[in-house]
């Protein structure tokens, strides 16, 4: 340890010991509930104003939602997560400047204020994900995962780092981290409720993603998505499990009950909200259509006893990263600042990208 405080890891890097030692045992369970509700899409929307006329009567509906999803559950809701991108459902033939102009929040915008006077009334830590613009970096957007506590603060902030067809703060890297530095890139919100870390979509498909933010101390991962579901184990439903078995964190993931008006069968992505412990057992599991079902008991406390229990299934202490890191550190799968300085990327740009990786990976003999 430094003399100011700070651990420093092998490479030199140092993090703050408050994010390395266990907080308190004191902390009290609560119920967290992730919420199966429908997006309302605002893909036909005629133009922004029309947009923000739906995202706010999305917001009031959802308040009413989750205000009677109190009533029945208890008082000691305390932890609410939405469904991916349930302001707006995601962009189809929208360009990048459309969908940006008509689906994308300021981040200390109006709806962001009206999601925090929400939260406030509920007594409630709000998680989300929506498409937010980003002063610095004015012709693109960013999926991002926030959580509101019950003052109406933004506690977290997350902006998705593996997408398919979204700008992500990897196309953009160096001058990401020019503004907003490394601390950015993996956050970790320390709250009563525990560290609260935020996977969004089908990161939960990266197993890298979660072990960042455990290994930054997070201790419950919050998954808004918008996914099929069925009776099988998807890709998906599988992958919650195991990251909630590696990294010993709860997983608190909520799908939408569908989605309406986004020129796709409504519940095409409809079902299966779950809350799964730090051992993998699946606590509440949600059906279809909108529903409060999928709630079960955080116990923080329990969590951290767990933690720091020898024994072969610590998976977190027995984790190595070091040994990885010759290997995963200097592989350029997907090269970062993919797009140019200021310009303003294609659909298409997302493709190519991703056809180029895949021959980048077969000249290297991966594929």
């Amino acid at each position: 340890m430094s003399a100011d405080g700070m651990i420093a890891d092998d490479t030199g890097h140092e993090a703050s010991e408050s994010n390395r030692t266990p907080q308190s045992d004191m902390a009290q369970p609560y119920m967290a509930l992730a919420l199966q509700a429908t997006c309302f899409a605002v893909n036909a929307a005629a133009d922004r104003a029309a947009a923000r006329v739906r995202m706010r009567a999305s917001i009031d509906r959802l308040e009413g939602l989750i205000a009677g999803s109190k009533a029945f559950i208890g008082p000691d809701l305390r932890l609410v997560q939405l469904p991916e991108y349930l302001l707006t459902s995601y962009p189809t033939r929208d360009s990048i400047a459309g969908w940006r102009e008509k689906a994308a929040i300021a981040p200390d915008g109006a709806i962001y204020q009206r999601l925090g006077q929400a939260a406030e009334r509920l007594g409630v830590y709000l998680a989300g994900n929506a498409y937010e613009t980003d002063p610095h970096f004015p012709a693109l957007y960013f999926q991002t995962c926030f959580v509101i506590d019950d003052r109406g603060e933004i506690v977290l902030r997350y902006r998705r780092l593996n997408s398919m067809f979204a700008p992500t703060p990897h196309d953009v890297w160096d001058r990401y981290l020019e503004f907003y530095g490394p601390e950015a890139i993996f956050p970790v919100a320390d709250t009563p409720l525990g560290r609260l870390g935020a996977v969004a979509s089908e990161e939960i498909l990266f197993p890298e993603v979660a072990r960042a933010l455990a290994l930054r101390g997070a201790e419950v991962l919050l998954h808004p998505t918008s996914e099929a579901f069925g009776d099988g184990d998807t890709p998906k439903d599988i992958a919650k499990r195991a990251r909630a078995i590696e990294n010993l964190a709860y997983v608190v993931s909520a799908n939408t009950a569908g989605i309406e008006d986004a020129g796709i069968p409504a519940a095409s992505a409809d079902g299966g909200s779950k809350i799964i412990d730090y051992r993998g057992q699946v606590l509440a599991r949600a059906a279809g259509g909108e529903t409060l079902t999928a709630y079960a008991e955080i116990d923080i406390a329990s969590l951290r006893r767990w933690r720091r229990r020898p024994g072969m299934m610590n998976l977190l202490a027995r984790h190595r990263p070091e040994v990885y890191r010759d290997t995963a550190g200097h592989l350029r799968v997907h090269p970062p600042n993919g797009f140019a300085r200021d310009g303003e990327p294609a659909r298409s740009t997302f493709r190519r990208a991703h056809e180029a990786t895949i021959q980048r990976l077969i000249d290297a003999g991966i594929l």
